[in-house]
């Protein structure tokens, strides 16, 4: 079993930035994929950014080249950098851990981003 609880969200002016982070509990972090979700109210969940076990990322379109997803394996702890903030990126963001190969097991309870004009 793995738990997730992430930290950072908040209320931050467009154009600013925030630092989420998630830490992980259990023994074996470092094969799990990790990623970031957001959910935005009437909106269907979608996923922000990803890290695989080995390092690689991959990003969203409304992601890239704002945001940067890390992980410290040491610290069983994954991270996501978000800078020039829009009003759109407000939603609940949720950190997962799971497969490489077939998506989230493990959910979060989610960190409340707002982004206001």
């Amino acid at each position: 079993q793995v738990q997730l609880v992430e930290s950072g969200g908040g209320l931050v002016q467009a154009g600013g930035s925030l630092r989420l982070s998630c830490a992980a509990s259990g023994s074996i972090f470092r094969i799990f994929a990790m990623g970031w979700y957001r959910q935005a109210p009437g909106i269907q969940r979608e996923m922000v950014a990803t890290v695989s076990s080995g390092g690689s990322t991959n990003y969203s379109d409304s992601a890239k080249g704002r945001f940067t997803i890390s992980r410290d394996n040491a610290k069983k702890t994954v991270y996501l950098q978000m800078n020039s903030l829009k009003p759109e990126d407000t939603a609940v963001y949720y950190c997962t851990a799971g497969s490489d190969f077939d998506g989230p097991h493990y959910w979060g309870q989610g960190t409340q981003v707002t982004v206001s004009s």
